[in-house]
């Protein structure tokens, strides 16, 4: 089969057939934007970083036993309006609306973690009963943060309002102006879960509604396995500990839509590229291989 122009900025190198946007199941919608971060800039080239990092990956997971990229997997190139974190977010939520009312399971390529506001306010709409689950060093439950309420900073926040349940993983790094937005029930700090005994995935999926989007901010994981990000903080989540919770949640819970946001590429190093890279591929095959 005819394989696509290496020019064509898509995910995956596969045959053409499985990329198109009409029998795609999957769309990956790429957000380079960067505009409200606030440590090291570059998130903005996440999302291109990624893409390229996936032309390395093999098509089989060897994990799940599977191809899910027959399924289709579409790369969109989306004319987003990034001139401020408003438009921003508006624009996202656009797009996201456009492919979910399509029937596609949408996936964000960030981009800083802004960027995920737009896409739960579309998945929300459409799942009135929808949680929220966030992997991340940080809450990101403030009102605003620099004047702006679609800060970095505020996403989950702008999530609760939504009326959203959300249930945050691997959390480190809280300022006290957050305390009072915090749902301690919901939230499981990385200094009880990491390296403990896994029954804690047990009791995320217990505070998880049956729909869910995802969100995963990759400073969520340690930084010994993923440095390039905007504002890395040290004792996250092993990648095994990662993918083990979203096994167990793509299981007994229905995905919704999802994210993968916060990659900083560094030039001499795409460790942090191909893992981010082959996080969206895992994703995309556990929600394959538990089909709900």
């Amino acid at each position: 089969m005819k394989k696509m122009p290496k020019e064509t900025s898509y995910f995956l190198d596969m045959d053409e057939e499985f990329a198109q946007e009409a029998t795609a199941k999957y769309v990956l919608i790429p957000v380079p934007y960067d505009g409200t971060s606030t440590f090291v800039k570059g998130a903005d080239k996440g999302p291109q970083a990624i893409i390229e990092a996936s032309d390395s990956l093999e098509l089989y997971d060897t994990m799940c036993g599977m191809e899910a990229y027959t399924a289709g997997i579409y790369t969109d190139t989306p004319q987003l309006d990034l001139s401020s974190p408003d438009t921003m977010v508006q624009s996202v939520y656009e797009r996201a609306c456009h492919f979910m009312d399509k029937g596609k399971m949408v996936g964000l390529l960030g981009g800083e973690h802004s960027v995920s506001v737009g896409a739960i306010q579309a998945a929300k709409e459409r799942h009135p009963n929808l949680s929220v689950l966030q992997i991340d060093a940080h809450a990101d439950l403030r009102d605003e943060y620099h004047h702006s309420p679609y800060n970095h900073a505020c996403v989950m926040r702008r999530a609760q309002e939504m009326g959203a349940n959300v249930v945050q993983v691997g959390i480190r790094n809280v300022c006290i102006e957050e305390k009072p937005n915090i749902v301690e029930d919901n939230t499981f700090y990385a200094h009880h879960i990491v390296g403990a005994n896994p029954e804690w995935m047990d009791q995320v999926c217990d505070r998880l509604t049956d729909e869910v989007y995802l969100t995963i901010d990759l400073d969520g994981l340690d930084p010994s396995v993923l440095p390039a990000t905007g504002t890395p903080l040290p004792g996250g989540l092993s990648w095994y500990e990662l993918v083990r919770l979203l096994d167990k949640v793509a299981k007994n819970r229905r995905i919704v839509g999802f994210d993968v946001v916060e990659l900083c590429p560094q030039p001499d190093n795409v460790v942090s590229d191909v893992l981010a890279a082959t996080l969206v591929y895992r994703i995309i095959t556990l929600l394959e291989m538990y089909k709900r």
